[in-house]
């Protein structure tokens, strides 16, 4: 009996000891790897266009410009925005963007308070970079990083000058613009007016309307009684070309006046192919969609700090109806 104790004793510390060694060696030789590396791509940056003016001809070329690049350059690009130039749902989006801390906003300028308090001070404080398309705003109230887009001021001189070219170097011209005079509008008024600085017999009437149909009709008929030798009419706020033809029709037949605009409404090419618009400035949608992605991304990625804070400007040409016809 007492040897079979004893060799089960015997056993039991052999069976013991084989396993106090083993855990020794695991101690000291695991047989867990660190992670490997992984093969994936990292998260892709995630971007927000925003405008005011979805499906819109002008918007849809910002927009098919600044995906293309976002799928070349890797990023995770949404288009937001708002219907009509609804500027509450519009200025709603950014706020949202701005919560949803995405990592950079691409946004059509608005000059406004509400703009700038969301883009100086809300987008500030996450840290978010904001970069302004198509439309710009002053630099010290936006804390913008860049603008991409027309040069308004130079767009405007070159209306003046094919309207002098057209009309000759004496008339009355009606200038009519939004009632908030946004930034860009003063831009292009600006130029307007250094150009036709040297033309002392050229009169400029500067109007204002505000943003419906039936104001900016309006406004025209009353500016068509006020001044019925008007010689030229120029849309600075492309959105006011339609509903100002429609009137100016209704008195007598646009061809007598200089009629000019730009093309950031849906309508300016129809007009410009009618007849009815004498010229328009052409600007470079597309182009402005693809760099402002591709100058975000390099913000993003330490490869381009900082960026120009001057801006990024993009081709303008004046089209005239003859060139469509």
């Amino acid at each position: 009996m007492r040897k079979i104790v004893i060799i089960v004793t015997a056993i039991t510390s052999v069976v013991l000891f084989y396993f106090t060694i083993d855990a020794a060696v695991g101690v000291f030789r695991p047989d867990w790897q660190l992670p490997e590396e992984s093969d994936k791509e990292p998260l892709s940056n995630r971007i927000v266009l925003i405008t005011q003016e979805l499906d819109t001809p002008f918007w849809d070329k910002v927009s098919s410009g600044a995906r293309e690049q976002a799928e070349k350059g890797g990023a995770n690009l949404e288009i937001w925005g708002s219907y009509g130039n609804n500027q509450k749902d519009f200025l709603k989006q950014i706020e949202i963007a701005i919560y949803s801390k995405v990592d950079g906003i691409i946004v059509q300028g608005l000059d406004t308070e509400e703009f700038t308090e969301l883009t100086k001070v809300k987008a500030s404080s996450y840290g978010i970079p904001i970069i302004t398309v198509a439309n710009d705003v002053p630099m010290d109230e936006s804390l913008r990083r860049t603008y991409v887009g027309s040069n308004q001021y130079l767009a405007g001189k070159l209306i003046a000058r094919q309207l002098i070219v057209d009309m000759g170097t004496s008339g009355e011209v009606v200038l009519l613009l939004d009632r908030r005079k946004e930034y860009y509008q003063e831009q292009r008024l600006a130029g307007i007016q250094d150009f036709v600085e040297g033309f002392p017999n050229v009169q400029i009437i500067e109007a204002e309307a505000g943003n419906s149909r039936e104001e900016v009709m309006a406004k025209t008929k009353d500016l068509l009684n006020k001044y019925p030798n008007a010689d030229a009419f120029i849309a600075v706020n492309a959105n006011f070309a339609g509903d100002m033809i429609e009137e100016i029709e209704r008195r007598s037949k646009v061809e007598p006046y200089y009629i000019y605009s730009f093309d950031d409404d849906s309508r300016s090419l129809t007009l410009l192919e009618q007849g009815k618009l004498d010229g328009i400035i052409e600007q470079s949608p597309k182009k402005m969609g693809e760099q402002s992605v591709e100058l975000m991304m390099e913000w993003l990625t330490n490869e381009t700090v900082p960026l120009n804070l001057e801006g990024y400007l993009t081709d303008i040409q004046m089209i005239k109806a003859m060139d469509v016809q």
